[in-house]
Formats: structure tokens, sequence, C-alpha cells
């Protein structure tokens, strides 16, 4: 993402991509076995290791074919929406191959089965699905720790080498198994005459839709309903995942199970009970109560009693839709698992665009469980001959519905005071009163009214050896810095992600709207980093401020080289970058510190006012040796009250220069940050150090004990 930028619409643009590319993958496979038919007269296993010798690739390719799109959009201005668009029609063109053949995989494994295993072809979908999801539990979470270890392009030569492992043992296993003409694909009992329909052809079809679409929708709300409790961090993200999987693999085992024994007679011929769709309506709303901030309950027990019902649920019931459909048909495996895709590509754009932004997260997933709702109520059919208890569990599934409902409460209401907007990109929080205001950006907090924020723009601003003419604030957050920034009376551009978070400016500064209205300064809704790449405009002084913690998703972005080079090419001469590193873990400092030693040939560490985290300068050119009286002096009265507004002695002044005094009188060499962890390298996109640490820190937990 950071050839692209992290926002809403180009993470939309790649997920649905990877999606549909799978999706068109799999169908198109399907489709050609079908017209192959029994033509086939070569193992299809051998085209599988074809394929995933072609996947493996890709883990090469793409990362360069990604850096060439870029490269080459960077030569052209272009407007946002042009942007976005040759953005997705490059992103496009690089993942759509790839993921096709990922989408392949399926349809081509089930004539490998059919071919070596006739009698096992007619569940051969669902036996692929519950392997396939098993490796995806391993795959959501060996990555995390081998990006900590080998960087992204690293972690993706491990997954080239696996794809070529995979190949060669595909292979082997061809050259092993019966030919086509020895295993013939009527040897397979038809699967449909085992499992009775409840529901068949288009209806089948319009189920793996819904499974797709409201599984890949809520986990969209789960992020912001869990966030609070789980926070911004990639493992947080990646628990949500890891639980979504490892409920779908739990559920296809006992499916392989059930299906094992329905088909050797040990099961009733009634096909599955209508009560599983009715705990799938009553499951999908179990996380209005889970994020429920008035219970209290462990962040793992919430995420688990939240998502695995749902999932787990699915897991049963997406491939036994799928077996049904396709009866060990690639064919028709391959077009019922496009339609699945083709709802997991709506889900998140429903949910992320239409729902979130005007309803509450507690709405949104009501909206997204309507179907099952719906659904679950089938057994109340006359004409559906059921049993009494299938019968009750629908009876009951409307007042339990009501009661999970009217029991849930949004994160947002514990704040007694508050004002909450909600956006594409997340909810917004402004709560509290007087210095004790919070920002909260779906549910963790962002910053505070702190006198830090306003030396963000003072120091470096009285560092500059001649008057600032305009200055850029990356990352707006409460606005005090854009605020500090505007008090010299020079031209301030601040660039923030969240489009709700400026509308919050006037909650915690009373001229917030006036100054938005300023003509010198601008708001900009956009990635920082994408800002900087994209725009020609020269600054004086360029400040950021990345989310907390140290340890947030995607703000590496904003501390590595890459940052830098590109943050450099936006400076005038002699201008300053000025950054704000909250308390982290040595490797953070010594990576954060060296990244920023390799790209200035000039940085002077300065510790806070508060006494916490410390402040980066870092120029072309030297920065002076300059006294508290020196930096007080090149104050504008307007700024000098800005700077003393939340603690002003009689005159002004005496606080002004105590505040620069206690922060020169914290100086710290930059040696000394990169001497904390000497064999950390610096902060590069490839190795987001900050993002990446729990290896390092049990092995730190490990040496204590």
């Amino acid at each position: 993402m950071a050839k692209f930028g992290v926002t809403t619409a180009m993470v939309s643009i790649v997920l649905s991509v990877f999606m549909a590319g799978l999706g068109l993958g799999s169908w198109a496979s399907g489709a050609w076995l079908d017209r192959r038919g029994n033509r086939l007269r070569f193992p299809a296993l051998r085209v599988y290791a074809l394929i995933e010798l072609l996947i493996g690739v890709s883990g090469v390719a793409v990362p360069y074919e990604l850096g060439w799109g870029r490269s080459i959009l960077e030569r052209h201005q272009l407007s946002s929406p042009a942007y976005y668009a040759a953005s997705a029609v490059w992103v496009a063109c690089t993942l759509v191959p790839w993921c096709g053949l990922m989408g392949a995989t399926i349809p081509i494994g089930m004539r490998a089965i059919r071919q070596t295993l006739p009698r096992e072809s007619a569940r051969s979908f669902s036996s692929l699905y519950t392997a396939n999801v098993a490796g995806a539990v391993v795959g959501t979470i060996l990555p995390l720790l081998l990006i900590e270890r080998l960087g992204f392009h690293g972690t993706l030569w491990v997954g080239a080498a696996c794809n070529c492992a995979i190949a060669a043992a595909a292979v082997v296993l061809s050259l092993s198994s019966n030919s086509p003409q020895e295993s013939p694909v009527e040897d397979a009992e038809p699967f449909t005459t085992l499992m009775p329909n409840a529901a068949s052809g288009s209806a089948i079809l319009v189920l793996l839709f819904l499974t797709g679409l409201t599984s890949m929708g809520m986990e969209l709300v789960w992020v912001r309903q869990f966030t609070p409790y789980l926070g911004t961090v990639v493992y947080a993200f990646a628990s949500i995942l890891c639980v979504y999987l490892a409920a779908t693999f739990t559920g296809s085992r006992l499916y392989r199970r059930w299906s094992s024994r329905q088909a050797g007679g040990a099961v009733g011929a009634s096909g599955e009970s209508p009560v599983l769709w009715t705990l799938l309506a009553l499951a999908a709303l179990f996380p209005l109560v889970t994020s429920n901030p008035s219970i209290h309950w462990s962040k793992g027990l919430r995420l688990v009693v939240g998502v695995a019902p749902f999932t787990g649920l699915l897991g049963f019931l997406t491939p036994m839709l799928v077996d049904r459909r396709s009866a060990g048909d690639p064919g028709k495996a391959g077009t019922a698992y496009a339609v699945n895709v083709v709802g997991c590509i709506l889900g998140p754009l429903l949910a992320g665009f239409l729902l979130l932004p005007y309803l509450s997260e507690r709405w949104s997933l009501i909206v997204l469980s309507l179907p099952w709702l719906v659904f679950g109520l089938r057994a109340l059919r006359p004409s559906l001959r059921v049993t009494h208890f299938a019968s009750g569990a629908s009876v009951v599934l409307v007042p339990l519905a009501i009661v999970l409902i009217l029991s849930s409460k949004g994160y947002d209401e514990r704040y007694p005071q508050r004002q909450v907007l909600r956006d594409a990109t997340a909810t917004v929080i402004a709560t509290g009163d007087g210095m004790d205001k919070q920002l909260l950006v779906n549910g963790y907090g962002m910053t505070s009214l702190t006198p830090i924020t306003k030396m963000m723009a003072h120091l470096p601003l009285a560092f500059l050896d001649r008057p600032p003419q305009d200055a850029l604030d990356i990352c707006f957050g409460m606005g005090t810095t854009f605020r500090s920034l505007l008090s010299w009376k020079i031209h301030a551009t601040a660039v923030e992600l969240v489009p709700s978070v400026p509308q919050m400016f006037s909650y915690f500064h009373s001229d917030g709207a006036e100054l938005l209205q300023s003509p010198l300064g601008r708001v900009v809704i956009d990635d920082g980093r994408r800002y900087l790449e994209r725009t020609t405009q020269q600054y004086d002084l360029i400040t950021i401020d990345p989310p907390p913690p140290i340890e947030a998703a995607g703000s590496s972005l904003l501390y590595s080289e890459e940052f830098y080079a590109a943050a450099r090419k936006r400076l005038r001469p002699g201008g300053i970058l000025a950054q704000w590193q909250p308390e982290g873990d040595n490797e953070d400092f010594a990576a954060v510190a060296r990244a920023l030693r390799n790209s200035f040939p000039y940085v002077r560490v300065f510790g806070s006012v508060d006494g916490w985290g410390f402040h980066f300068l870092a120029s072309e050119q030297p920065l002076p040796q300059l006294t508290a009286e020196d930096l007080q002096r090149k104050l504008p009265a307007d700024a000098a009250a800005d700077l003393t507004e939340w603690d002003p002695p009689p005159g002004g002044s005496p606080a002004v220069f105590l505040a620069f005094d206690t922060v020169l009188e914290n100086e710290v060499p930059i040696e000394t940050l990169i001497a904390r962890s000497p064999a950390t390298p610096a902060l590069r996109d490839d190795r987001p150090i900050n993002e990446y640490y729990v290896l390092r820190r049990w092995m730190r937990a490990s040496r204590r004990h």
C-alpha cells in the first residue's frame, strides 16, 4: 500500500481486485474443464503444479510491477479521481492474472481428485475448502513472524519457495497416481442423491452470494466494533481474521464428518436441519453483545464469542452448498465459488461506503444480519415439513433477536458527553471538557490537549534561519499543531486521512471554524505519504505526528527512509522536517533514529516539554546552536501567546522561555538512541520494525525469566 497510499478507496480497490481475480480464475478454469469434459488425457495434478509454480513467481514479480506502476504515475500530475482510476487499472492489471491462477486451483484440484480418488469426488470441494482454510489459519499467523525477521520481500520469497515445493509435490504425486483412464469419472457416486436439497439450483447460488456478502461486510464492521478493545496494531486485525478462519475450519471439519455419516446412511435422508440456519441468524447478532462496553470481558473472549459461532456455522454451510451445487463437477463448483466471491467483493463495499458512514456499527450489523433472520424463519412455512424442534427454534428466533438488539450498546455510548461522526474510513468521537478533551478514532485515543503538539510547530519554525512562508502538517488530530502554525501568519496545509477528524476542530478549539475559513489555512483529506509524493509544493517546514501508538498499523510509512526521501524533495533549501515520536522500545527508537540519520545530514533530538517522547529536527543544512532566549525572540506575538495559552504567566514571556529551555536542556545525541539497539537496521518500508514486534518482546521477556 506504500506504493499508492493507505486510503479507504485504495484499500477497497486492492481488496476488490484481489477477490475479483479469485472469482474469475475459479469460473474460467471451471468453464475450461467443462469444455474439456472427459477428454482431459493428462493428469490434472500436473496442471495444478504449473499453476502453483506461476503463483510462486508472483511473489517475486508483483512488488516490482507495483513499483513500476507508481513510478509511471509519478511522472504525471493527475487529479485525485484520475489518480485513483489509473491506480485501479494498474493494480487490476498487476493482480488479476496472478489471483486468477489462485482461484483456478480449486476446480483443477477437484478434477485431480476425480481422476485419482473418484469415490471422493462428490465431496471434493469441501475437502479442498477445509484444507485451504486450515492453511489460511497458519498463513495468518506465520507471516507476521517472518516479516519481523525477513521483511516483506523476504517473506514473499519464502511464500514463493513454498509454492515451488507445492508444485514439486504435485508432480511427484501425479507420477505415483493412477492415470485418468484407470479411474473413470463414472465410478463416483452422485452426491446429490446422498444429500437431498433444502435449496437447489439458483437458490443455492443466492445463498452462496449472501454468505460472501454478509461475512465480508460483517468483518469490516467487526474491525470497528472490536478496535477499542484490541487496539490498532496489525496483530489485532490478524486476531480477527485468525478467529474467523479457525472457526470456519472447525465448521468445515464438522461438515466433512457429518456428510460422511450422511453418505454412509448413519444420518437420515432429510439433509441438514433448518435449525442450523436459525442458529446462523442468531449468531450473526452476537457481536452486538460482546462489543458492549458495559460488559467486562477479556478482549479475547469478546472476539471469540462474538465472531466464532457465526463463522463456524458458515464454515459448515458454505462447503455444503457448493458440494450440493456441484456434486463433484469442477465447472459447477467454479461457478458457485465465483458467485460466493462476488458477494465477498460487494460486502465490504456495501458495509464501508453505504452502511458504516450513515449508520452506527450496531445498525450496520443488524442490516447485514437481516437476510439470515428472514431465512432462519423458513421452518415456519407450512409447505416445509420439519420437526417440532426446528419450528420451535424459528418461533423463538424473533424474540431472542429483539433481546440481543435491545441489550446492545455502542462503544460511543460510554461517553455521556460526546460528538460522533462517521465516514467510510472511521468512526470519530470527540468527548470531555476543558483540558480533558479526547479524540478517539474507532474507539482508540489519538491525542490530547498538550503543549507537545504546540511545540511541534513552534520549535522547528523558530530554528529556521529565515522567516517561514509555508508549512505542512501531516496528521491533523485535534488541530493543535495546525492552529499553532497559523499563529505565525504563514500558509499552513494539513493532511488528514480520516475525513471526519477536521470536522471536530471546533470541539477542541473555539476558533476552529474560523481558522478553517482562513485564507492561510488548507486541509487536505488524503494519505500524508501519498500527498507528499504527488504535490509539487515546497515547504519551509514539514511536521509529522503519526497516530499513536508507535506500533499502530501503517504508521511505519511515516517513519521510513522512503518517506523521508519523499519529504526531502518537498523541503525548500534549509527547510526542516520535524517529527514527534512517543515512547517505544529500544528497537523502535534505534530504527527511526537510524532512518533519519541515513536520510538527512543534520539531525537533532530533543526531549519534550512534557517529559515524554522526543522531537526530531532534520535538515539538509546545519541546525544552528540557539539558546532559549534566541528562540523566544523569533516567535511572533501571536505565536508566543499560542505557546503559553494553557499556562499563561504574567506577561507571557517567562513561560515561552521556560518551554524552550526545558526542551533544549533535554537534547539527546542521535547516536545515543541508535546505541539503544545498535544491531537494529534503519526503518524502511520493507522492514516496518515498529509494527512487528512480538518475537523480540517475547525473547526479551524470556531472557528476563
